[in-house]
């Protein structure tokens, strides 16, 4: 089996938690448009991005530090995980998440206070 497969059949509801599919592939699509944008402004320089785009460079670079570089000091586990992806989705607008339904972000997206 591949491994897109097992992981699909060991996630969400009764495994993990019911979003978990959901934020992983805004997570992962996401940061695939971060790497789009770096590349933009290798071209025209950050300062000339666009707004949205400058929400993408802000988001990479907190995806990178607080979550793919998790030590192995940091014992987080997955709903802590989960609950670092929201807030670190919230970064981005919500126009761009596309890949979360209505009822998991009016679940899950972290309130501003």
């Amino acid at each position: 089996p591949s491994l897109s497969r097992l992981m699909k059949d060991g996630i969400g509801e009764g495994f993990t938690r019911g979003d978990h599919a959901e934020v992983a592939n805004q997570l992962f699509a996401s940061y695939s448009k971060v790497q789009e944008v770096r590349d933009l402004s290798q071209i025209i320089g950050e300062e000339d991005l666009s707004p949205t785009d400058k929400k993408y460079m802000a988001f990479g670079r907190a995806f990178e530090a607080q979550f793919l570089n998790q030590g192995f000091d940091e014992g987080r586990n997955i709903i802590e995980s989960l609950d670092l992806g929201w807030q670190l989705l919230s970064l981005l607008p919500l126009t761009e998440l596309d890949r979360l339904s209505p009822e998991n972000i009016d679940k899950y997206f972290p309130k501003k206070a």
